[in-house]
């Protein structure tokens, strides 16, 4: 499968991508910081099919927080790429789940994602 390699097992993917980074949607353009991420899509059968792109489900999905915006997404790996100048980004939400920014990604605190 495109965009994530697989564990010696051959069952479950291992994500390309980790909390704290900075991502671009690679169709809409969207930069946005991943705060979360399931292993395949934990999205009902209804949301899925109303998606667009319906992207493979069996690959890790993202939760990301969209730059300059209050959206969240719920993003496939192969629709993100890492942000090429991964710069701070701008969400009401940032505070409540990452303590900083260095070295081009946030630290993620302890706090679940919902």
């Amino acid at each position: 499968m495109i965009g994530f390699t697989e564990e010696a097992s051959g069952r479950l993917p291992v994500p390309r991508f980790e909390v704290g980074q900075i991502v671009r949607h690679r169709r809409y353009g969207y930069r946005g910081v991943i705060v979360d991420y399931n292993l395949q899509c934990q999205a009902d059968d209804a949301w899925y099919l109303n998606n667009q792109t319906q992207p493979d489900r069996n690959q890790p999905w993202y939760h990301v927080m969209v730059d300059g915006s209050t959206a969240t997404t719920y993003a496939a790996e192969s629709n993100l790429r890492l942000d090429d100048h991964p710069a701070p980004i701008e969400h009401p939400l940032l505070e409540d789940y990452f303590t900083e920014f260095e070295e081009g990604r946030y630290r993620r605190n302890d706090k679940p994602w919902p």
